[in-house]
């Protein structure tokens, strides 16, 4: 279900590919809580949960903190989709090969209570951006 209230398009990390112009400005609500939009198309297949994708991400929390970034790394990193917190597996099926998706993860599909150690704090509401290089 579309969200009625635009939300500002995330600042782009240096190495990012463009939005396409025709992005929604809007978030989608998926039924398990996940919110995400797709800022550019992707012309490949979607994967499944059950493939390999190769991404380059940046993840930020509500307050703008940067917490993890392949971006800054200079590299991007591939992984299983049965591998990761819920709302990657769910999202990443969303966008087709070469598209980029905005993730907003809230606590119940990301790490929830325990968070992931000095950076993601307990009910962290998680937000990625995320280009989809390649499915394996």
């Amino acid at each position: 279900m579309a969200d009625d209230k635009e939300v500002k398009f995330p600042e782009l990390p240096a190495g990012a590919g463009k939005m396409d112009a025709a992005a929604p400005k809007a978030l989608t609500t998926t039924p398990s809580g996940l919110k995400y939009r797709v800022l550019r198309e992707g012309k490949g297949a979607k994967p499944k949960a059950t493939q390999t994708v190769e991404v380059n991400y940046h993840g930020w929390l509500d307050n703008g903190k940067v917490f993890d970034s392949s971006y800054k790394r200079g590299e991007s990193i591939s992984f299983g989709l049965n591998q990761v917190i819920k709302g990657w597996t769910e999202g990443m099926q969303l966008v087709g090969e070469g598209g980029m998706i905005e993730l907003e993860i809230p606590a119940s599909l990301g790490y929830g209570a325990r968070g992931a150690g000095r950076d993601v704090p307990p009910n962290a509401t998680l937000h990625f951006l995320v280009e989809l290089i390649d499915v394996k």
